[in-house]
This record gives C-alpha cells, sequence and structure tokens, in this order.
C-alpha cells in the first residue's frame, strides 16, 4: 500500500483574501493650502536647505560653536569665497534657526 503524498500546503492554514472588488472607506481630504501659505513655506525650505549645504560643506571651515554668518565672515578673511546669498539670507533674517549652524544642538 503506498500513502498519498503530501503537498507543503497541507502544513498551513488556508488564508482567504480580499475580494479586488471590496471598498475601502475614504477619509474626507483636508482642504489643500492656499496658494501664498504654499509659496512662503517652500521659500523657507528652500533657504534652509541652501543654509543646510553651507554647513556640511567643509571648504569655509569648521561651523561648530559659531554662528552662521560668523563663518561666513572667517571664511571671506581667509579669501575660502563663500556665496554671497549665505550673507544676503544670514543679514534678512534674524530667527536662530537661520543664524545657528546645523549642529548648534551638539555640545562641544
Amino acid at each position: 500500500m503506498t500513502t498519498k503524498p503530501r503537498l507543503i500546503t497541507d502544513s498551513f492554514k488556508v488564508v482567504k483574501k480580499a475580494k479586488r472588488g471590496a471598498r475601502k472607506a475614504k477619509r474626507p481630504l483636508s482642504p489643500p493650502p492656499t496658494h501664498q501659505e504654499a509659496g512662503a513655506a517652500t521659500l523657507q525650505e528652500e533657504e534652509l536647505r541652501t543654509l543646510r549645504h553651507f554647513d556640511l560643506d567643509w571648504r569655509f571651515g569648521p561651523c561648530t560653536g559659531i554662528s552662521r554668518l560668523h563663518r561666513w565672515e572667517r571664511a571671506e578673511l581667509h579669501g575660502l569665497d563663500p556665496p554671497e546669498e549665505i550673507r544676503e539670507l544670514l543679514q534678512t533674517h534674524t530667527d536662530p534657526e537661520y543664524s545657528l549652524s546645523l549642529w548648534r544642538d551638539y555640545p562641544l
């Protein structure tokens, strides 16, 4: 008498899949931001991204323990040609997010 060969699927529990036509309950969408709010947020994000790139660029010297403007001035003093755009950003904004470097939260 021979035994029937067992399949690997005989060892596992059968799980039924959801039907493809089943619909999910949709959540109401939040209203889209106004054009002015979206533009302002995007401009600030772009400016902060530019400043973070300045922080990560080691051609202008270390940035821990000093403000971004002080680092820019030091790089200018040593003839390293830092971007003028950075100085303009730093002089127009007084917010600590703009003036302090990316590493401000880490002690020396």
